[in-house]
């Protein structure tokens, strides 16, 4: 596991009329602080990413449908730099996910419907000067292979 990236698995609380599912606690041993939550959508195939913020954490939660979560460390000082890591999240494994800050991250929808991501990062976005750094999805400097894995 990339070093700071921590699961939580998810509680969900099923009776007749439905569930709940928590997601994030300000007792989590990882909460530090909030920002805001939003919600980000990724249609069945589609790449979103690469991208790092230099402040912000990340809490990723699916709620609604399947994406594969892949994370890249390229950090200097880190003890895995250099290490990928995948994540299958969604409706068939609710789990969240953190992500901390310099960890390149993308989505990719896998499935057959969209996949709706909340995530409540620690920092709110500033429009003027946003903490997003993007890299191209499919770049050489990234060793990882965005296509489906048959077999």
């Amino acid at each position: 596991m990339i070093e700071g990236v921590k699961i939580k698995r998810l509680k969900v609380i099923p009776d007749e009329r439905g569930f709940l599912m928590e997601m994030m606690r300000d007792d989590d041993d990882f909460f530090r602080k909030f920002g805001q939550v939003y919600l980000s959508v990724v249609y069945p195939g589609v790449v979103k990413g690469w991208h790092y913020h230099k402040k912000q954490t990340d809490h990723f939660v699916f709620v609604k449908g399947m994406a594969k979560v892949v994370l890249y460390d390229h950090r200097e000082a880190s003890k895995t730099r250099g290490e990928i890591n995948e994540f299958f999240m969604g409706e068939q494994n609710p789990i969240l996910l953190v992500i901390p800050p310099f960890v390149l991250h993308g989505m990719k929808g896998i499935g057959t419907e969209p996949a709706y991501l909340v995530n409540t990062p620690s920092e709110h976005y500033v429009y003027d000067e946003p903490d997003e750094f993007r890299v191209p999805p499919h770049t050489p400097e990234v060793p990882y292979d965005w296509s489906r894995k048959d077999g």
